[in-house]
């Protein structure tokens, strides 16, 4: 193995490393905001330093490797992915610390039948189900896992867009749960973002694999026979 390709390795390592540290900040969060478990929350609080000192480790090291190799094709690309992707991790562990601070700041555990009603759980569900096939993916150099993610995300997009008058209506019928129906509403929000961010993910992954630019893509409109 060359001095190149173990640097790309270990920061290959450094990136799964992080990206299961954001996976179980995730769990625990979701956890947390459902079960209104405030020891729960604090761990994820408290485990947020780490990730941010994670990313600041990797984008030093892809830096190096620049500075030192000059990487060329699929190795270049590899590192740009890895900086693009060290970002995006970084900012589910933003989200799921957000979440985590609601837990902290609400007064009482959020009605059960909002809970149910918003999908809330649901949407922590496959949030993390779209991160564990990123992490899959990358194990094994697979590019099609990676292709699911996109239809979960608009899953989690449909959830999103129900929210709105759904929190409404909330609102209107119980005026004293206000506050709560408010906290719940910015979860869903956040979680819509997480899941956004993994979908980054997942299209830096194939932008490596197949040199395939996936954002910013639109479908092409159907032919009209």
């Amino acid at each position: 193995m060359t001095n190149l390709e173990q640097e790309l390795k270990e920061i290959k390592d450094s990136i799964l490393e992080m990206l299961k540290l954001v996976l179980n900040q995730l769990e625990k969060s979701g956890d947390a905001f459902i079960n209104f478990d405030e020891a729960l929350a604090d761990e994820v609080i408290h485990s947020e330093k780490r990730v941010n000192a994670m990313e600041l480790t990797i984008d030093k090291h892809c830096e190096n490797v620049f500075a030192l190799y000059n990487p060329v094709a699929s190795d270049l690309r590899f590192v740009i992915s890895m900086l693009k992707m060290n970002s995006d991790i970084e900012r589910i562990g933003d989200y799921a610390d957000g979440v985590s601070d609601y837990v902290i700041d609400l007064e009482h555990p959020i009605d059960k039948d909002y809970l149910e009603k918003s999908r809330v759980s649901e949407m922590f569900d496959i949030a993390y189900n779209m991160l564990d096939m990123v992490i899959i993916s990358i194990e094994s150099d697979n590019a099609e896992l990676p292709r699911q993610v996109f239809k979960k995300d608009r899953e989690l997009n449909k959830i999103n867009r129900a929210s709105s008058d759904l929190i409404e209506r909330m609102v209107k019928a119980d005026s004293t749960n206000t506050s709560s129906a408010l906290y719940l509403f910015s979860t869903i929000k956040k979680v819509e973002r997480i899941g956004d961010h993994i979908k980054n993910i997942a299209e830096d992954w194939i932008f490596y694999l197949d040199g395939e630019v996936l954002k910013h893509r639109k479908k092409l409109p159907k032919k009209k026979f």
